[in-house]
């Protein structure tokens, strides 16, 4: 199992123009290096870096985001909240996690160098110029949750699951 550092609390973010700025109030679960190409495509580059933490550790400082709903590789969809007024991606929810668990985006945040990926996901389709860190789990597509999260994340995850509705 592999764990970067990510004893990073408090840590703010915004958009570009400043209009929205927000704060993860803990670590995040896992931070998710994505290589698919639907996360090229949605983010005109090479991969997302996203981190993973409880929606309600995520607290809106200033500005309101815009909820786009968009389609992903799962079928089910993801939705996008963006700033309104420059239009950058801030984080997404995906179906399958639902409402409760957002994937911020690292490059948001003031100090993203503090979130550097815990996995390599979707590999396979990774840009062939990419090279990947020793020492980083890679995947060529994804990987399965308990190997791969430490114990603490786990138990964050088990207390989401325990207390969110049976999605159908």
């Amino acid at each position: 199992m592999h764990t970067a550092d990510h004893s990073a609390h408090g840590q703010d973010g915004g958009c570009t123009c400043r209009y929205v700025r927000y704060r993860m109030m803990s670590a995040p679960l896992f931070v998710h290096c994505c290589h698919c190409r639907w996360c090229q495509r949605e983010t005109g580059t090479a991969f997302a870096l996203n981190a993973m933490i409880e929606a309600d550790r995520v607290q809106l400082l200033e500005g309101e985001v815009q909820v786009i709903d968009t389609p992903s590789n799962s079928g089910k969809g993801q939705r996008i909240s963006r700033c309104p007024k420059c239009l950058v991606a801030l984080w997404s929810n995906y179906a399958g996690a639902g409402d409760v668990v957002r994937f911020v985006r690292v490059g948001t945040l003031d100090e993203p160098d503090r979130l550097p990926p815990d996995v390599h996901i979707f590999t396979a389709s990774k840009q062939p110029w990419v090279e990947l860190p020793a020492g980083t789990p890679a995947f060529a597509e994804y990987y399965k949750t308990s190997e791969q999260w430490p114990k603490a994340s786990l138990e964050r995850r088990a207390a989401l699951l325990a207390k969110s509705p049976p999605r159908g």
